[in-house]
């Protein structure tokens, strides 16, 4: 996109990854983020309340596009599978953030309340 189409399109967020921006693969990443030596297959399941075939899939995923490292090993007789941001993850993960970080404060000068947290806006958790 041009300079020109850019300021045309204030809020086309182009920095919102589509990989990371599924809220499955977000809980994944941001999991991961808090937990830069990874974490195994079973506490991610149980961190972010996916099943088997979710967390699975949302992986394979990440991983293909190069987000995290999955390795496939034994804990004694025992199968165990960790998983890790790669540096490349990490990069873009914060780089995602800025972006939704901008998006934020776009939207709360749009409701006219600049700077004002999530409560503030009339934003309700549920």
């Amino acid at each position: 996109m041009s300079k020109i189409e850019a300021n045309s399109a204030p809020f086309s967020y182009d920095g919102l990854d589509r990989v990371i921006h599924e809220k499955a693969r977000l809980g994944l990443l941001t999991s991961l983020m808090a937990h830069p030596k990874g974490l195994a297959f079973a506490d991610l399941k149980q961190l972010c309340g996916l099943t088997d075939g979710n967390l699975s899939r949302h992986l394979g995923v990440l991983q293909e596009a190069g987000l995290v490292d999955v390795t496939k090993g034994y804990e004694g007789n025992r199968p165990h599978t960790s998983c890790r941001l790669t540096k490349t993850g990490r990069r873009r993960f914060l780089d995602y953030l800025v972006v939704l970080e901008r998006l934020v404060r776009d939207a709360a000068r749009a409701a006219g309340r600049a700077d004002a947290p999530s409560a503030q806006l009339g934003v309700v958790s549920t």
